[in-house]
This record gives C-alpha cells, structure tokens and sequence, in this order.
C-alpha cells in the first residue's frame, strides 16, 4: 500500500449533530482533505494533546501510553486504513523492536493515541480517493441557495441530498469547502459516493 501522509488540520464541533465534531485531516503534500465525524471524548482527547494540557489524571490514551511503555512497546505510526459503507478503520503500528503488530482501532482512537506517542498519520490512496475533499480556489462562484425542497422544514439534511441531482450536490460540496463547512462537506461527498 502507497501511504499518504496526513496532518491534523482542525477540529470543530458538529453543527447538526449534537456531542460530534469533525475531525478534519489533510495531505502533506496535497490539497485533499479528509473530514471524520467523531464523538465528544476522543475530540476533548484529540484537542488536550494538541494543545499540550496535562490532565490532573491520566486519561485513557494517556493509560495506553504508559501501558505500551510499560511492555517496551511503541507506536510507528497510524494508519486511516479504509472505508466501509461511510466507516472508517485504523490501525496502529506497534512494535517491541523485534516484531511489528497492527492493532484495529477507530480513527479518533489511533490518532489521540498517534498524537501522545508524536508519530506519522497516513491513509491509502483508495480512502482519500475515495472521501477525500479537494479544496479549489475558484473565485466568482455563485452563493448556492437553497431551493424549496431543501428549505422544507423537519426534512433532514441528508434526506434532501438524496433528492438532488449529481450536479447541484458538486456545486454544494464545492461551497461548503469554500465555507470550510467540513462537516455539511462530508456529508455531500457521502451521498456522491453512495450514487457511484
């Protein structure tokens, strides 16, 4: 498998799910990004390592640390390994020195525990491929408004996706890029996906 090196580029609450945020991923050497909706904890997990804050207890991934170190084992690194129906899977690559190991894990997961042990993040071409979001800078683009069947009220908003054609949800994934609307982005890239 090519690796794509990711790095974190940002972490934002959810604004249509309550306790989710987006977790907003993007090549080092590329334009696509790559948004992963995940829960409250692993966010407030994600966000105490980035800004180094020292909890006055250990937390979970702080435990796995310990516990690793405790067994002489290391993280090499983090892998976005695939997706599955909107799904994604991780693994962390452990190692005693002598031998390697993959242990399954869901993103959020790898990548808090990734953070604490300061290694690599990478994906396949496939997932990015497949989930990726590639930001463009076009200027002049019309504001997308929203037509009636999308302002319907109690109508979910991925419930109206299903109802557009192929090119206004393109035209609406580009504008939530521009917005940088990872989370509605996401969303829009998983029903294009859903139709191929």
């Amino acid at each position: 498998m090519d690796k794509i090196e990711l790095e974190i580029l940002g972490l934002s609450s959810s604004q249509s799910q309550s306790g989710s945020f987006a977790l907003v991923l993007g090549e080092t050497s590329g334009s696509r990004r790559l948004p992963i909706i995940i829960g409250m904890f692993e966010a407030q997990a994600i966000a105490i390592e980035i800004e180094k804050i020292v909890p006055n207890r250990p937390m979970t991934h702080d435990l796995f640390k310990s516990f690793a170190h405790s067994f002489n084992f290391t993280v090499e690194e983090i892998i976005i390994s695939d997706l599955k129906e909107g799904v994604f899977f991780a693994k962390i690559i452990c190692s005693d020195g002598s031998r390697s190991l993959e242990i399954d894990a869901r993103p959020s997961d790898a990548i808090a525990i990734g953070l604490r042990f300061g290694v690599p993040i990478y994906t396949s071409e496939s997932v990015l491929s497949e989930a990726g979001i590639v930001l463009t800078d076009e200027e002049g683009e019309k504001e997308v408004k929203p037509t009636r069947s999308e302002s319907k009220r109690g109508k979910p908003f991925t419930e109206q996706l299903k109802d557009m054609t192929a090119d206004k949800l393109k035209v609406m994934l580009d504008e939530a890029l521009k917005k940088e609307d990872y989370e509605r982005a996401a969303k829009i890239r998983d029903e294009l996906n859903r139709r191929n």
